[in-house]
């Protein structure tokens, strides 16, 4: 059975900083990445690393700020949060693809200003 276990989430001021972890198990993926959704707003994406070529992808919104890594051994993809700002709010979900999509039941980052 595949599970997603997401944690790091908390209460950080603007400008602060967080780093999420997201431990996989169940089977290895192709790629794995972050969502988040704010209250009211819709799931978007926020970044994403390809476990075949080690490529990265992120949102307009947060390159520059955020890093995602990976530690294949421990099938665990890592979200660092730098420069944070309260629009960064969120519950923020892991997500795994190898063909079949799965998720997290996400964490939730608090920025205050």
């Amino acid at each position: 059975q595949v599970q997603l276990v997401e944690s790091g989430g908390g209460l950080v001021q603007a400008g602060g900083s967080l780093r999420l972890s997201c431990a996989a198990s169940g089977r290895t993926f192709s790629s794995m990445g972050w969502f988040r959704q704010a209250p009211g707003k819709e799931r978007e994406f926020v970044a994403t690393i390809s476990y075949t070529t080690g490529s990265t992808y992120y949102a307009d919104s947060v390159k520059g700020r955020f890093t995602i890594s990976s530690d294949n051994a421990k099938n665990t993809v890592y979200l660092q949060m730098n420069s944070l700002k309260p629009e960064d709010t969120a519950v923020y979900y892991c997500n795994a693809n190898r063909g079949i999509s799965y998720w997290g039941k996400g964490t939730l980052v608090t920025v205050s200003s």
